[in-house]
């Protein structure tokens, strides 16, 4: 199935994230766009979750003597060059030939982890072999052989850490891949499961979804707090936790010995109607308290949507879309493109927040819309200014 055009697209004339959306619709084939692009239900938390980033507004210092900038961070014991990782996504085949390998190798040029799907076109051992900073995810199955197998795997290959992502108990009503009857072709597999247990998402049916037929029968949707007990257990490995909006959750999390949790939504692709991602995360900043690391997903559309995050106390963003459409646009090459411009857009925010580094932009000052610019002591003082007063349950 060929889903992408010729490659020619001028790659330096895209300027912004949106450019290469509209440059990725150009090339992709509609039931793939609409796949990518696409949310659960009415989409109103695809909606939400830009809306609630517009609503976030930076509170920027003077006069700092700054000159430089420092984008380096360390993340669960990985440096990194740029506090941005490429987000969990299957079957990364569909929008080019080279899929997560070129993505991964786009990730590593760039000092960014890549988070390999459990459902990649590529097995994580070639993904891997690419030298990024590779993290692989799990869904919970109902065959645990297959799980303990694919965290041997991940270890064998040299992944830093595991991700489990824990709010698909069942896959979200996505109308347009229901719509579109959307099925994978015969070349494009879950390349890390067994044939007899990725074989569903290749079966067609009058409207419905190969993909939502093939998780339901595939994924365990009785995943507990017993099952990431017994995944902290069976491996060495830091553990990171993706879907959590509620605080208590991530506390629940923390006390079973997670290294991370992801804020995160699912992009709007699960359940429609909840929290924006980044009107969740400060409630769970402040219920971890500096126990693990805190990342956001689902939104981020910019280097400016990235100094939000941090500001609101994120360690690090994950993106999802905007680095499928730099895939679909330009292979390696493009998907270096979307991150080269969150790298320049960040650089700016933090030039003009006045903050050297990210330590600085972590103790930089928000607030809502329609709110009062907080009271800010002085950086010399060491403290944090205040933040914004974010949603909470």
């Amino acid at each position: 199935m060929t889903t992408t055009a010729d490659q020619g697209t001028d790659l330096a004339a895209l300027l912004s994230l949106d450019d290469v959306a509209l440059a990725a619709r150009r090339v992709l084939a509609e039931p793939v766009w609409d796949y990518v692009a696409g949310g659960s239900g009415t989409e109103s938390t695809l909606r939400d979750n830009r809306d609630a980033f517009d609503r976030v507004h930076l509170v920027p210092r003077v006069l700092v003597g700054a000159a430089t900038y420092d984008l380096g961070t360390e993340l669960l014991g990985t440096p990194m060059g740029l506090p941005v990782g490429v987000a969990p996504m299957a079957y990364q085949r569909l929008l080019h030939p080279d899929g997560e390998v070129a993505l991964a190798e786009a990730a590593r040029d760039e000092g960014a982890v890549f988070v390999a799907s459990m459902l990649s076109s590529e097995p994580v051992e070639r993904i891997a072999a690419t030298g990024a900073a590779v993290w692989l995810q799990l869904y919970w199955l109902r065959d645990r052989r297959v799980i303990a197998d694919l965290v041997t795997r991940a270890e064998d290959a040299g992944c830093r850490a595991l991700m489990l992502t824990v709010d698909v108990p069942r896959m979200g009503r996505r109308l347009r891949d229901m719509r579109s009857g959307f099925t994978l072709p015969g070349d494009v597999v879950a390349a890390n499961l067994p044939p007899e247990v990725r074989a569903p998402a290749h079966e067609s049916g009058a409207n419905s979804s190969a993909l939502m037929v093939h998780t339901g029968l595939a994924f365990d949707p009785k995943l507990s707090w017993r099952d990431l007990d017994w995944l902290r257990q069976r491996t060495r490995l830091p553990i990171v936790v993706k879907g959590v909006l509620h605080p208590d959750d991530a506390v629940r999390a923390v006390d079973r010995g997670v290294d991370a949790v992801v804020v995160s939504n699912h992009g709007g692709r699960q359940l429609d109607g909840v929290v924006p991602s980044i009107a969740a995360l400060e409630p769970v900043v402040a219920a971890v308290d500096g126990r693990c690391a805190v990342l956001l997903d689902s939104g981020v559309r910019g280097g400016v949507d990235v100094a939000r995050a941090l500001a609101l106390g994120a360690s690090a963003v994950l993106v999802g879309r905007p680095a499928l459409w730099g895939l679909a646009v330009g292979g390696r090459a493009g998907a270096r493109r979307v991150l080269s411009l969150l790298r320049a857009e960040l650089e700016d925010a933090m030039a003009m927040m006045g903050c050297a580094d990210l330590r600085a932009l972590g103790h930089g000052a928000t607030v809502s819309a329609g709110g009062s610019v907080p009271t800010m002591p002085g950086r010399a003082s060491g403290d944090a200014p205040a933040r914004s007063a974010g949603w909470s349950p």
